[in-house]
């Protein structure tokens, strides 16, 4: 068997919207339910919600349970982890129960993110420790060609939330391997002080510049 395509990283490499939903809830039941409800992505969080990596591996396998009984022609969600911090053997752990996107608060230097490709990808391209016969994400090496076609699937998304983020957007964004950068509201609003308001005019218009500097990247 082939190592599964990362549809979702398809998807944004080409510029099609996907629309999601984030997943706070810590419970595999419920987020199996909610993969099937035709969101292009679920994201489970597992900075500001109480999950750790058995609960995500729970609901990762929640998602691959829901999608499976889809009929052909439905949205199947595909599942985004968010980590904590941005610690390789966390990163590890995550990739090997599965995921294949990861999304990492607080990167606010081009040198954090170039750390965290690394993280992401077996040798020689990074330093993803070598575990795949133990490892759910290769099926327990069902896929023989895992090792080799890991590091095309893996997608790494960061997130910018400080002023000192903001400044060194351009470079993080145009890091290779870093395969797209969200705008945290909440901690950017509290970072230019404005602490619990990112609907002020000056954070919005700086998470529109962001934007826009981040899809010229």
């Amino acid at each position: 068997m082939k190592t599964p395509t990362n549809t979702f990283k398809q998807a944004i490499a080409a510029r099609q919207p996907q629309i999601g939903l984030w997943v706070g809830l810590a419970d595999g039941y419920a987020t199996e339910m909610l993969a099937g409800t035709g969101y292009d992505w679920l994201l489970v969080d597992g900075e500001h919600a109480p999950n750790d990596v058995r609960s995500i591996l729970a609901q990762l396998q929640g998602i691959a349970s829901a999608t499976s009984a889809l009929p052909p022609d439905a949205t199947r969600s595909h599942p985004i982890v968010r980590v904590p911090v941005g610690e390789t053997v966390l990163i590890k752990q995550v990739l090997d129960i599965g995921a294949q996107t990861i999304l990492v608060p607080m990167v606010d230097t081009a040198a954090q993110a170039a750390q965290l490709v690394q993280a992401m990808r077996y040798p020689p391209e990074g330093i993803r420790g070598m575990g795949s016969a133990l490892a759910r994400a290769s099926r327990w090496q069902a896929y023989p060609q895992y090792l080799h076609e890991a590091n095309a699937q893996t997608c790494l998304l960061v997130q910018a939330e400080t002023v000192e983020a903001m400044k060194n957007l351009d470079a993080i964004a145009a890091t290779p391997g870093v395969d797209g950068v969200f705008i945290g509201p909440a901690d950017l609003s509290a970072s230019m002080g404005h602490v619990g308001n990112p609907g002020h005019p000056e954070v919005q218009a700086a998470i529109a510049d962001g934007i826009a500097r981040i899809l010229k990247a």
